[in-house]
């Protein structure tokens, strides 16, 4: 005898709805959470790429930041050279107009302010420690504090810092020392300081020995000078290669954010279009089951 049966139609029917049920749910999780899986599982063969990307994205973020501090630190560098430059040539300027002027009421304060300045930037700090101080980072890098400080002081006992240059990895395994040190931007200055304050007090009109002193004090800024504006130059030169190795960190770190976005974030337009068309086939889905549903032997019995 042949059986009639409606149940397993529907049963069909309704594990066709429940599966586009589903995919109109993962459709919709889709376009709230931009991503296209619900975590790197779900991505199937693509996972494994995306977690490399992600793993060399985090490195290049981590280096990135290390550029950055780097960055700011040949900065402060370029600032404090700078002024030691700036004030060390100013006070070079006003020795030589007092010299040929014979007038040297003003210079004491000149050189009292220039000994300020430039002892204040050999001792500057990133906030944390000295600038200028090597490994030493709980030593005073210019020790003597005022001008009658340096008479009779050497090289080794007025710098506090040693002969440690910092250096840092800048990618790829390269390392870019960069460090300065007091003593490598001062001692010259040190020599032309020590000149002057063992002149003695200095009125409105130097002796003999005084002028000879002042003169003395020129020749040796005049050979400090180009060391100072040497480093400057230096520092100068890794600033731009920092930047050079900046913008390629920042083009490396898009490419690989963009494979990982390839990877993991959703098409809003595919989505959209995936979503009407599941719509759809869910209402259909629905339609047959209801109509279905409503089918009974009995009616054709009748």
């Amino acid at each position: 005898m042949t059986r009639i049966a409606t149940i397993p139609l529907q049963r069909t029917l309704s594990g066709a709805v429940q599966q586009a049920q589903r995919r109109l749910a993962d459709t919709q999780l889709q376009l709230n959470s931009g991503k296209k899986a619900k975590d790197l599982a779900a991505l199937g063969g693509a996972a494994v790429r995306t977690l490399s990307a992600r793993t060399a994205l985090a490195t290049q973020a981590a280096q990135s930041a290390a550029t950055s501090r780097l960055g700011t630190t040949l900065s402060l560098y370029e600032v404090n050279i700078t002024a030691i430059d700036t004030v060390a040539s100013d006070l070079k300027t006003q020795l030589m107009a007092a010299v040929g002027t014979g007038s040297t009421a003003t210079l004491p304060g000149a050189i009292d302010s220039a000994f300020s300045q430039i002892r204040s930037a050999l001792n500057a700090t990133d906030g944390f420690e000295p600038l200028f101080g090597g490994a030493q980072g709980d030593e005073v890098p210019f020790k003597p504090a005022t001008l009658a400080d340096t008479i009779g002081v050497t090289p080794e006992s007025a710098f506090g810092n040693d002969d440690v240059r910092a250096a840092a990895p800048v990618g790829g395994g390269a390392t870019l020392t960069y460090g300065i040190t007091a003593r490598d931007l001062g001692s010259g200055l040190l020599a032309a300081f020590q000149t002057l304050a063992a002149a003695g007090p200095i009125g409105d009109t130097p002796t003999g020995a005084q002028r000879d002193a002042l003169n003395s004090a020129i020749g040796q800024i005049d050979a400090a000078l180009p060391q100072v504006r040497g480093l400057n130059a230096s520092n100068g030169l890794r600033q731009t290669q920092m930047a050079t190795l900046a913008s390629r960190a920042d083009d490396r770190a898009a490419l690989l954010q963009k494979l990982v976005s390839d990877n993991e974030d959703a098409d809003y337009g595919e989505i959209s279009m995936a979503l009407t068309q599941q719509k759809t086939m869910l209402e259909a889905s629905y339609a047959v089951f209801g109509q279905v549903s409503s089918l009974s032997l009995v009616n054709y019995l009748r």
